[in-house]
């Protein structure tokens, strides 16, 4: 049976992330001049933008000089060394301007105190690790949080971000249907819904890393996400067996699938396959699915597997009529009696 899916509303959602992609992103960079060698590379080699939309302001941090940074700046990141009266100067002429402000350096959680405290900035704003690796993907998440309205913009441009973009879609989409799920009282009410957060999520995951989005490929993706979601809802039968749990189940279900779906689409697109490649996988997956699906009709105590306790004890014996007498044991051709 088809769902009413809102083709439209998917559609138009599609429209609203590929201009979300192409807005304009104006990042300022303040750098330390004893920052370390290796971490300014890492920052450098990762903010490559892919597009003019993007554009990069890079200053040196020196002391009784701070450049002002440029207007419509949407967010500033600091490369600290020793966090000294440079770089303190820097970090509060940032904060007059209103702008978001993050701070990464070299070491460990001690080093991650010492420059909140000498920069007077909250420690959920700096990000200090021993691997610049590791700084950069706690970057990525940190604008993807903070610059929510600019985040699709920051995943077409700059290759770190696209992941954290990604995963932030899934798990959002992940808690949003489980609610749904949770407290929608009326089986089946809530896979439109569902199945509409989950296509719209992937069309995110899809832009976030790039691919070209149009109404043709809306109704293919709308297609196969259906035929996931019955998938699904062949789990939820299980609520039948637990009924003073179902609405805990139910947001259970509408999480891990969601949850699984996004993650699925996130890996598909890290090995590096296209828009078109992924739906083929995901079409491949409900097929095989739907070859497993249960018999219909009302599932029956037979079908309910068995507890190890219940599996365990001996079968039950018919009860006893009280007007027969016992039957004898047979003869082994021993004595009885004697």
């Amino acid at each position: 049976m088809a769902l009413p899916l809102d083709v439209r509303d998917v559609t138009k959602s599609s429209t609203r992330y590929t201009e979300e992609r192409e807005l304009p992103v104006r990042i300022g960079v303040y750098v330390e001049v004893d920052a370390p060698d290796v971490l300014i590379d890492a920052i450098r080699e990762n903010l490559r933008p892919r597009t003019a939309r993007a554009v990069l302001q890079i200053e040196v941090a020196e002391l009784g000089q701070t450049p002002p940074l440029e207007q419509l700046t949407d967010v500033a990141i600091v490369i600290a060394g020793s966090g000294n009266v440079a770089l303190q100067q820097a970090v509060s002429a940032v904060r007059q301007w209103r702008v978001p402000l993050v701070v990464v350096g070299l070491g460990d959680g001690v080093r991650n105190r010492e420059l909140a405290d000498a920069l007077g900035q909250p420690t959920a704003d700096v990000i200090v690790s021993y691997d610049p690796a590791e700084v950069v993907s706690r970057l990525g998440a940190w604008l993807t949080d903070t610059l929510g309205s600019k985040r699709l913009a920051l995943a077409h441009n700059f290759a770190f971000m696209r992941r954290a973009v990604a995963e932030d879609a899934v798990k959002t989409t992940a808690w949003q249907n489980a609610l749904v799920g949770a407290v929608t009282p009326i089986a089946g009410a809530d896979m439109p819904i569902m199945t509409a957060n989950q296509a719209k999520m992937l069309l995110q995951i899809a832009a976030a890393y790039g691919e070209p989005l149009g109404v043709e490929r809306v109704k293919e993706l709308l297609a196969i996400v259906g035929g996931g979601y019955l998938m699904r809802a062949v789990a939820r039968q299980a609520l039948t067996i637990v009924p003073v749990l179902g609405w805990a189940i139910k947001g259970g279900v509408g999480y891990t699938g969601t949850l699984a779906m996004g993650k699925a689409a996130v890996q598909y697109f890290e090995d590096g396959n296209d828009l078109g490649q992924v739906l083929a996988n995901f079409r491949g997956m409900v097929a095989e699915a739907a070859t497993k699906r249960p018999r219909r009709g009302r599932r029956t105590v037979a079908d309910l597997p068995a507890s190890p306790a219940v599996a365990d004890l001996p079968a039950a014996q018919p009860a006893a009529d009280p007007h027969v007498p016992p039957a004898l044991p047979a003869d082994d051709g021993g004595s009885r009696g004697q």
